[in-house]
């Protein structure tokens, strides 16, 4: 190796996944299913995403439609108890 030469070290998955906190850039995608009512997933939104009624039902149209919709944007650090606390309540979601 030359000496003008770095030794790069290996990025955790963790450190990839999760990043510092301060990325704004992550997105809390909700995946359709066929098990929840439109009713349901709209109650969902608005307790625990702090959406509106119309933007819940919107969200959960294209949810169906689409089979995904990005429903809130942030850190992750701030998206993972929103992710939590939907799929806690039956829904499918992930952290993008």
């Amino acid at each position: 190796m030359k000496d003008n030469q770095k030794i790069l070290k290996p990025i955790k998955r963790e450190e990839i996944s999760q990043g510092s906190g301060t990325n704004k850039n992550r997105h809390l995608i909700l995946y359709d299913d066929d098990i929840n009512s439109f009713d349901y997933v709209i109650s969902c939104l608005v307790e625990i995403c702090d959406h509106d009624f119309v933007q819940a039902e919107q969200c959960a149209f294209i949810t169906h439609f689409k089979g995904k919709c990005d429903v809130k944007k942030g850190d992750y650090k701030s998206l993972k108890p929103l992710k939590q606390s939907l799929v806690d309540k039956g829904l499918k979601a992930s952290i993008d």
